[in-house]
C-alpha cells in the first residue's frame, strides 16, 4: 500500500512528523510499516482553518524538504487542497510513474480536534475530501489539544492503530473520506492516556460555535476585532456526536462526504418550480 501524507499545519509541524514515524515504524508495538511507501507532500507554511481554498492566481512553488533524518518530502507553497491536487496530477506520477496514484491519502496529524462544524473550516479535512473527490480513499487524523504539551508520538501511535482498524477489512471505497480524532494525549499523562482508547463511529455535531471577538483599538485609532473564542465551545452538544465522544476520551471516526446536495428536498423544489421560466 502506498500512502500520500499531507496536512494543513505545514510540512515541518510536529504532528505530521510523528504520524510519518508511526506509519513507517517497524518497532514495537508495530511489526512492520503500514505502507510500502509513505510520501509527504504538504504545505510549506501553516494553513490552519483555510478550508477548501485553492491557489489560482499565483504559482505553486515546490521544494524538496528534509524534515528529519527519516522524513523527506515535498513542500508546496499553497493550501492543503492544492497539495493533493498537485500531488495526484503531477508530483506523484513524476516520482512513481505515469498514471500512478496513491492507494490512500492520510491528512494530519492536525494540532487540534476537527469535530463538529470545525470540519467545514479545516484544511486537514479539506485535503482528505479533495482526495476522495479525486477517487482516492482518504483519512483525516486530528488531535484534541489540552492545556499541556501534547505527546505527539503517543498520539500518532493511537492514530496508526485507528487507521489499522479502519482498513483491516480492506481500504474504504474510492470516494470515501473518514475523519479520525484522537483524544488529549499529553506529556507526563496518567496511564489512562497510554492504553487503548475505545473507537466510536459517530456523526458530527452540527451546532454552531459560541463565537467571541475582543474589540481593540490600534495605536492609530482604528478599531479591530481579535478572535477570542474557544475552538470547541459549541452552543450545544448532541448525545453520541463526535464532540461528546472526544470529551469522553474516545477515538472518533466520522464518515464524511463532499456532495452537499440536500437530496431529501429535491422533489419538493422540483414541484415548487415546475414550469417556471426566467427571462431577463
Amino acid at each position: 500500500m502506498r500512502i500520500l501524507l499531507t496536512n494543513d499545519d505545514g510540512i515541518r509541524a510536529p504532528g505530521i512528523v510523528a504520524l510519518y514515524d508511526a506509519l513507517t515504524s517497524s518497532v514495537a508495538p508495530f511489526s512492520k510499516p503500514l505502507g510500502s511507501v509513505v510520501y509527504p507532500i504538504a504545505p510549506l507554511t501553516v494553513q490552519s482553518a483555510t478550508g477548501h481554498g485553492l491557489t489560482v492566481h499565483t504559482p505553486l512553488m515546490v521544494t524538496e524538504e528534509r524534515v528529519t533524518e527519516r522524513m523527506q518530502g515535498i513542500a508546496v507553497d499553497g493550501r492543503p487542497a492544492d497539495c493533493v491536487k498537485l500531488a495526484v496530477s503531477n508530483l506523484w506520477p513524476e516520482k512513481f510513474g505515469a498514471h500512478s496514484t496513491p492507494d490512500l491519502v492520510v491528512s494530519g496529524m492536525n494540532s487540534g480536534a476537527n469535530v463538529g462544524i470545525n470540519v467545514i473550516y479545516s484544511g486537514t479535512v479539506a485535503a482528505a475530501l479533495e482526495a476522495a473527490f479525486l477517487g482516492i480513499p482518504s483519512i483525516a487524523v486530528s488531535l484534541h489539544m489540552g492545556g499541556k504539551k501534547p505527546d505527539y508520538e503517543l498520539a500518532a501511535r493511537h492514530g496508526r492503530r485507528a487507521i489499522e482498524a479502519v482498513i483491516e477489512r480492506g481500504l474504504p471505497e474510492r470516494h470515501a473520506c473518514l475523519s479520525i480524532n484522537i483524544p488529549i494525549t499529553e506529556e507526563g499523562a496518567p496511564a489512562t492516556q497510554t492504553g487503548r482508547y475505545p473507537i466510536k463511529v459517530c456523526p458530527m455535531n452540527t451546532h454552531g460555535l459560541n463565537d467571541k471577538y475582543e474589540k481593540r483599538t490600534s495605536p492609530g485609532g482604528t478599531v479591530y476585532y481579535w478572535a477570542a473564542g474557544g475552538g470547541l465551545d459549541f452552543r450545544n452538544t448532541d448525545e453520541g456526536s463526535d464532540v461528546q465522544e472526544i470529551f469522553m476520551r474516545c477515538i472518533t471516526v466520522t464518515p464524511l462526504r463532499y456532495d452537499l446536495t440536500k437530496k431529501s428536498v429535491l422533489d419538493g423544489w422540483r414541484q415548487r418550480l415546475k414550469g417556471k421560466v426566467s427571462g431577463a
